[in-house]
Order: structure tokens, then sequence, then C-alpha cells
């Protein structure tokens, strides 16, 4: 019998620190595939005093004996992948291993143009990278792009595309067949998201989303396989909530705990700098996210940014015109948020290595978000370092 995949993915406006997590996990796996999305999301690994950003290689990439994929749900900047596996063999990793299926499609420099046009050309700007991903996802879906297949059967269209394909070739593989026969070979393989939950193109709050399916279903669509191949689904869970751009945050603090909040978690974006909103957790928006995954267990990140803090507070509820609504409201005028607050903690907890050793406080905290989410918490980080984790 073919093995599982396991699915790690983020249950918010994404910046969940899934990139960490994968890291992690990594060791436990034989592959480690990146399902959907490009070079719009930076996944940053922190290793002693050394951070790595990563936009487009899976984030297993520090482990020697782990296999990187690239799914057909991606697409992907050749530039950017190129410079990326540069900087990966310029301290010693191993790129050889990495694989590229031929069904990606490609991001091409009139992409991002066009990108940053019709951004321009919005009555309300989404707030998009401006890396050129959505013109890249639409030409996919109008049958007019092009894949890596299509470059290396009918050749590029430009010098430098020339280039970058030769570097590339070697990468690429009948992506489809490249996934079955790991699982067939009973490989264990760990499926990583890109962004998060509520910007799913189908899912979250759009039009203030990005252009691919970033849950649970989109790893089966942007890898080639059926729902009976996943196993465990995962979901990363920042202990407050945070968004870049405009679109709903039902939950942010436009007070100096906001700002705070962005100050102590380093909250701006990995590829465009961009400052972070930052609010409470939701709690709503969480629930509704577990259910869109079918989430087997949570890892709650970032819980350490909350240290200092007298009061912490959840979002339980919302109410529009006096009436319990879902998340599907969440972008509606006059919608009022129900929060239950819960006693801070002073006590640093960047050391702590199990969750029984948090404070009183922090471990409350975490338990109180488990019930909430109504599945297990298996993991706390608790600082930015690889190891700064606690079970």
């Amino acid at each position: 019998m073919a093995s599982k995949a396991d699915v790690v993915l983020g249950l918010q406006w994404g910046d969940e620190g899934k990139g960490r997590i994968v890291d992690l996990y990594a060791e436990q796996y034989d592959v480690v595939a990146r399902f959907g999305g490009g070079d719009n999301a930076g996944h940053s690994i922190v290793v002693g005093d050394r951070e790595l950003a990563l936009r487009i290689v899976p984030s297993g990439a520090l482990h020697a004996d782990v296999e990187l994929f690239v799914g057909g749900g991606a697409v992907v900047n050749l530039q950017t992948l190129v410079e990326e596996l540069d900087a990966l063999a310029a301290i010693g990793v191993d790129t050889t291993r990495l694989k590229i299926s031929d069904r990606a499609h490609v991001v091409f420099p009139h992409h991002m143009e066009r990108d940053a046009a019709g951004e321009r050309e919005r009555s309300a700007a989404i707030g998009t990278t401006g890396r050129g991903i959505g013109p890249a996802y639409v030409d996919r879906v109008a049958r007019t792009g092009l894949r890596f297949a299509d470059l290396l059967r009918a050749g590029t269209p430009d010098v430098a595309t020339a280039n970058a394909m030769e570097r590339l070739a070697p990468h690429v593989v009948d992506g489809v067949a490249f996934i079955h026969e790991k699982l067939a070979q009973n490989k264990r393989v760990l499926l990583e998201g890109a962004q998060g939950t509520l910007l799913d193109v189908g899912y979250g709050t759009y039009p203030y989303v990005t252009s691919s399916h970033t849950i649970a279903g989109g790893a089966c669509t942007g890898l080639g396989i059926g729902p009976s191949a996943i196993g465990r689904v995962i979901g990363v869970l920042k202990a407050y909530s945070t968004r870049v751009g405009a679109g709903p945050l039902p939950s942010e603090l436009h007070d100096e705990r906001g700002a705070r909040l962005r100050d102590q978690g380093g909250e701006y974006g990995t590829v465009t700098g961009r400052p972070r909103r930052c609010g409470w957790l939701d709690a709503v928006a969480a629930r509704y996210a577990v259910a869109l995954n079918g989430l087997t267990s949570a890892v709650i990140t970032k819980l350490d940014v909350l240290s200092g803090f007298e009061r912490v507070e959840i979002v339980t509820g919302y109410r529009l015109n006096g009436k319990a609504v879902a998340f599907g409201h969440a972008g509606e005028p006059g919608l009022e948020i129900e929060t239950e607050e819960h006693e801070g903690w002073s006590e640093p907890i960047g050391d702590c290595r199990r969750i029984a050793g948090l404070p009183a406080a922090a471990r409350s905290y975490v338990t109180r978000i488990g019930e909430l989410l109504g599945v297990p918490v298996e993991l706390v980080s608790v600082g930015r370092e690889r190891t700064q984790l606690a079970r």
C-alpha cells in the first residue's frame, strides 16, 4: 500500500512561520514538496545567527537527505529560482536534489508589469506583492501560459529565459509520475503550503486574496494526487493575527498594542518589507480554517512575542446587527467582535522546551487556543531560532 502525504499549511493570512515548522519536521521525511504559490511568499528559517529566506525552494533545503520538489500548482520566476539555487549552493547545499514539475507555469517579466499596472488601475488596491503571480495564474486558466514542459519542447522566447532554462532543465521532471512514484515507494512525503488559508482564492477574504488555492485541497490539485493520499494536516497558527495589505482583519489593533506586536514580532514582510497589520488572535477565523482544511493538529508560533503584555485577548465571536455571524461576514461594515481576556505573563519563555514548563498564564493561553480550535496543539514556538520550540 502506498504511503500517505502529510500537509503543513497556514491557518491565517500568511506569515505564520510555516517555513521553520516545515524545516523542523523535514528531518522525519524523504521528500518535501511545495504545492502552490510563487516567489511572492517568503519562508524564513533561522539557524544560529544565520537567517535563510526561501521563496520557491521548499523549506526542507537544509536537510541533506531530503528530496525537494516544486509541484505543478506553483508558478515560478526563473531568475528568482536560479538566484535561490546559487545562494543555497554558496552555503554548501546540494541543489541537485531539487526537482520541478514539468507542469509548473513560468512567471515572465510581462506578468510583473501587468501586475503593477493592474494594481494602479484598481479603485481599491488589493496589495499584491507585484511579483506577477496573479497574471501568471490568469494566463494558466486562460490556457495562454507557458509551462516548463513547453519551454523544453518548443524553446524559449528570449535570451534571458534561454539562459535560465539551461540552468534549470536538469531539474525538470514529469511531476505527476514523480510524486506518485515516491508515494508508491512508501517514501515519507511532506507537502508545504504557501501564504495562508484565509488568502485562498476561493475561500479567503475575496477579493483580498492570493491567486491560488492555499488550503489542503490545493495540495491535491497542486501535485496531482487524490484526497485519499493525504494523511495528517498540520495547521500553523500565530499566537496573534497579522495581515499585509488590504482586506478584512477584524481583530486589528489601531493603538499602541498593535504597534507593540509589530515591533516585538518583527512584523515586516519577508519579500516586500511592508509593515504588517497586527491584532489579537481571531478564533472565529481559525475555526473556519480548521474546517476548510480538515485539520488534525495545530502548531502555535511566536508565543514569545506576547511576553510582557499584562492582558491578552482572543476574538471568540462576530456579531452583525445584533446577531451572531460566521467568518464569511468578516468584511462587512458594522461587524462587531466579541473577545475574551486572558492574564498575560512577563517571564521570558525562549528557553522553554516543554509546553508544561511554560508560565501558568502562557500555558493556559495555549490550552484555550486548543479548545477553541478543537484540535490538539502539538508544538509551540518560543523564539525565532529553529531549536526554540516547546512540545
